[in-house]
């Protein structure tokens, strides 16, 4: 890229509205849900207990253990069993 293509493209970036403020909340608490993610996630793959609570109702698993069960965390915990 050469500088004149950074400059244009700062110019452009710089012409944009700002993030509406539920965008900017909602990129600063993604990495601590990939964390709490992360360790479902490597609790499910070490727990083989927890593992078929989880099968068998994931949303009542996750509430029995201090989890939220938000409609996003049960939909990635779906995709990402699934991928396994």
């Amino acid at each position: 890229m050469t500088a004149l293509d950074e400059e244009r493209l700062a110019r452009l970036i710089r012409a944009l509205p700002p993030a509406p403020e539920a965008w900017v909340r909602a990129a600063q608490a993604l990495p601590l849900a990939r964390v709490e993610l992360d360790q479902i996630v490597a609790r499910a793959e070490a727990d083989a207990e927890f593992r078929a609570r989880l099968v068998a109702d994931l949303e009542a698993a996750l509430a029995a253990d201090g989890y939220e069960p938000t409609p996003a965390l049960v939909h990635t915990l779906r995709v990402r069993f699934k991928s396994k």
